[in-house]
């Protein structure tokens, strides 16, 4: 259960929205050590699933072909909250507004076939965006040196840290920092702020 529930994003679309938006997630899976292993990948989310591509062979498809329960993390960072809002906070007033999920489910290699051509092509959709790539297929050199994996969820969480704890005033107040300050992020996190300070 998430402990602040005000930043709980339970909107579908807008959890699909995140996953859409971010290019890099990072897999957590058990290693043969019995430590966690987090490794960064290039994924898409398409079908209400997570795919990726990766080499033939490697730990973490060794770790999915001995435990196919892993966990999935995207974060997108927002703008970084300085001592210029406010000098005297110290500390404690630094903060970094962000949207993230979370997702626990299993993972397998998808076999050759459609769904691998699928996803294949929609990985390069959504990393080549407005771009027309050649089709990927079967009889391309990189297609057999390549696996792909799919993570299917079966719980999901996200977060989006908006300074929902704050009164709408707050909120306001510092969208309009942000805004005035004028740093790559800072015009989209004061929007994100104001779409929180309507609902």
């Amino acid at each position: 259960m998430m402990r602040r529930r005000q930043s709980e994003v339970t909107d579908p679309q807008e959890i699909a929205r995140i996953l859409s938006a971010a290019t890099i997630g990072r897999l957590a899976t058990l290693g043969a050590d019995g430590y966690p292993y987090i490794t960064p990948v290039n994924y898409v989310y398409t079908n209400d699933c997570i795919y990726f591509h990766c080499a033939l062979k490697g730990e973490k498809l060794d770790n999915i072909a001995r435990e196919d329960r892993v966990c999935f993390e995207v974060d997108i960072p927002l703008a970084y909250l300085d001592l210029g809002f406010n000098p005297e906070g110290g500390a404690c007033s630094l903060h970094q507004f962000y949207h993230c999920v979370i997702i626990r489910g299993r993972a397998r290699v998808v076999p050759g076939g459609d769904l691998k051509t699928a996803a294949l092509n929609a990985l390069v959709a959504a990393h080549e965006p407005g771009r027309a790539p050649a089709y990927v297929h079967e009889d391309m050199p990189e297609y057999k040196a390549c696996a792909v994996v799919e993570i299917r969820p079966e719980t999901l969480s996200a977060k989006s840290d908006l300074a929902q704890k704050k009164s709408a005033e707050d909120r306001e107040d510092l969208a309009r920092y942000l805004e005035k300050r004028d740093r790559p992020g800072d015009a989209a996190t004061a929007a994100a702020m104001r779409g929180v300070s309507r609902k």
